[in-house]
């Protein structure tokens, strides 16, 4: 079964990045979902879909998967841009304002 190594992208959710700089090791599911047919569900079989591996290193996660003899492939790694904005959103309480706050 092989496995997969990348570095996670930031949620979509928040602006942080924050849990973006480590690696993670997880296994390429084996098996196609199904749905259930009487409760609607979806499932499958491939337990090893639930795993996630955290690394602080590629290295790490790549020596592991060679120690335990798992066949996996590295995806490359992207480089992010520091978010960083000039007056975020605690910009709107400061106290050198130069106008006046309003809605």
């Amino acid at each position: 079964m092989q496995a997969r190594i990348y570095q996670p992208t930031k949620s979509a959710m928040t602006s942080g990045q924050a849990n973006t700089k480590g690696w993670v090791l997880e296994y390429v599911p084996q098996e196609q979902r199904r749905i259930d047919p009487l409760m609607g569900w979806v499932g499958s079989g491939d337990t090893r879909r639930q795993v996630q591996l955290h690394f602080e290193t590629r290295e790490a996660a790549i020596d592991y998967a060679r120690r335990h003899g798992i066949p996996h492939r590295v995806e490359s790694e992207h480089p992010r841009r520091p978010n960083r904005r000039p007056m975020g959103y605690a910009g709107n309480f400061a106290y050198n304002r130069r106008g006046n706050w309003t809605h």
